[in-house]
């Protein structure tokens, strides 16, 4: 009896391992995206051009790391804010899709060629224009879309407005901001424009 309990022990941790590592490599991006992001390590991001993270599951400093198809941004106290960036840069016109997850009153932000949306548990940590969001859905997963065309981005979350006239430099890559709280975002995905 004990060796059928244990081989069915195993035989569920198994399954278990193996959907959540189908869950990570599942994603496909929808046509003309490519993702930023492969679900596995840090390749393609880095705090500095001569500081790349290719090949490498957490940044030097353990603010953020890959695990199962997630980019996790983790807390640090005292509250230190650090950047990481793709090693890319967009010059054409573009159109940035991701999900993000946000722990009660964390707080973040994506970078886009350098200026920064907040990204945040909206309702609690707002600006006050961001607490209204009727669709945002706490400790949960949300879209984030953002449209940069003629130097401007427009920016959503599950639809609704953020802003509309964030203004962006002509070429840069995308960032994102370990601030406050753990934040968790998955299936970062770019398109560029015609």
């Amino acid at each position: 009896m004990k060796r059928t309990f244990a081989w069915f022990v195993l035989c569920a941790l198994w399954l278990s391992v193996r959907m959540t590592a189908s869950a990570a490599d599942a994603f496909t991006p929808e046509a003309g995206f490519v993702s930023l992001f492969n679900g596995r390590d840090l390749t393609g991001w880095c705090y500095a051009p001569e500081e790349k993270f290719d090949g490498k599951t957490a940044a030097p400093d353990g603010r953020f790391s890959a695990k199962d198809g997630v980019f996790i941004v983790h807390p640090k106290e005292p509250r230190l804010a650090q950047k990481i960036w793709t090693t890319r840069e967009f010059p054409r016109d573009f159109v940035l899709r991701l999900e993000f997850r946000a722990a009660v009153n964390a707080d973040s932000g994506i970078f886009i060629r350098k200026p920064q949306l907040q990204c945040r548990d909206y309702l609690v940590a707002g600006p006050d224009a961001y607490k209204t969001l009727k669709k945002y859905r706490p400790q949960d997963w949300n879209e984030i879309e953002i449209v940069v065309k003629d130097g401007v981005a427009h920016c959503t979350c599950n639809g609704e407005l953020l802003t509309a006239t964030l203004k962006v430099p002509p070429t840069g890559p995308i960032g994102l901001e370990a601030d406050r709280g753990l934040m968790e975002y998955r299936r970062i995905r770019l398109k560029e424009l015609p």
